[in-house]
């Protein structure tokens, strides 16, 4: 396992890390809690020592797992959670939105103390919120209430876990000092933050945690356009329509291109490795949730990039959508995914 400094953080943290959201047994299906802790205890033995979780995981189960795997390991493991904004909130959050209706002050603390008691720990070394919106990057209740956490000990730094469509919108915050961590989705359809928040965080020095490097799945190439989720699995309304067409297409199109290159390489561990051959990109926290996922994953962090010419080739593949709100109503050309 290749490490990296964790921005001005500093920790020393896997290139690979630990996606925790299918531990919580929910929207990704039904879990095994013993599977879960195999998978754990596999990724740490091959050197991953960071896991990212959110109390809105299974309602707090993963966070629950995690501490009962915390208990039976001796390493320094950082652990990053993620409090939701109010039960009731809309999503996304209004531009315009106080953050203290979002996200109160008591209720911070409140929720950070129910975290701290599901993971067994005194502290977390990334609290994040687990949604973001401009309004948020000029106001200070909310960075007030953490800052009162980091000073009791119980918060090591603050982060924010970024909307899909817009992550810049996190950078008023970060060119104030305001937050420290930031988590957001980047991969071989989405590459907008090269160009917009990765240069900030470079220059600022802010941690990046990259997140859906699969594109929930597709990037890998598991589904084909009869692929079916289980009822209650996210996925169904993801790849609802004619997403999951599209997506299978587009894949397709990736696979060759891919396989001229590196035929020996699985398309899960390419998308793997275009995530980390952005120097500013700290980890890539892939979902694992068994031994062999755990092994698989964790075999692209070994330090070795893509080459140059090859990631400015990829950018024919960039393609900005939204599938949680809108549907694709026909397949185009990839070429125009980021005009007009």
């Amino acid at each position: 396992m290749n490490f990296r400094s964790f921005g001005r953080l500093g920790w020393k943290v896997s290139e690979v890390s630990f996606g925790a959201w299918a531990l919580g047994g929910d929207m990704w299906g039904a879990q095994d809690d013993k599977e879960s802790l195999m998978a754990l205890h596999r990724a740490v033995d091959l050197g991953v020592n960071l896991i990212d979780t959110a109390q809105g995981y299974g309602k707090g189960h993963s966070e629950e797992i995690i501490g009962t795997f915390l208990k039976e390991r001796r390493e320094e493991i950082h652990v990053t959670t993620k409090i939701p904004a109010k039960p009731g909130s809309p999503w996304p959050l209004p531009l315009t939105a106080r953050s203290e209706d979002f996200f109160p002050a008591a209720y911070i603390i409140s929720e950070c103390e129910k975290s701290l008691r599901r993971l067994r720990q005194d502290f977390v070394d990334v609290y994040q919120f687990h949604t973001w919106t401009s309004s948020f990057n000029l106001q200070d209740d909310w960075y007030e209430a953490v800052q009162r956490l980091r000073d009791e000990g119980k918060v090591r730094a603050i982060g924010a876990s970024v909307p899909d469509t817009t992550p810049e919108c996190v950078i008023g915050a970060l060119s104030l000092g305001k937050i420290d961590c930031v988590q957001l989705i980047y991969n071989i359809f989405e590459q907008s933050p090269r160009w917009n928040l990765f240069p900030v965080a470079q220059q600022l020095k802010t941690s990046i945690i990259v997140r859906v490097p699969f594109d929930e799945g597709a990037l890998t190439g598991k589904y084909n356009e009869n692929t079916e989720f289980h009822p209650g699995d996210f996925r169904r309304h993801y790849f609802r329509g004619n997403n999951l067409k599209a997506v299978v297409a587009r894949v397709k199109e990736l696979r060759s291109f891919k396989e001229k290159r590196h035929p020996d390489m699985s398309l899960a561990e390419y998308a793997l490795r275009f995530c980390l051959s952005h120097p500013a990109v700290h980890t890539v926290i892939p979902g694992i949730r068994n031994r062999r996922q755990a092994e698989s994953n964790v075999a692209a962090g070994d330090g070795a990039w893509l080459p140059a010419d090859e990631l400015e080739e990829l950018q024919q593949f960039a393609w900005r959508k939204d599938f949680w709100t809108e549907e694709v109503q026909e397949t185009h050309s990839k070429q125009n995914d980021y005009e007009g």
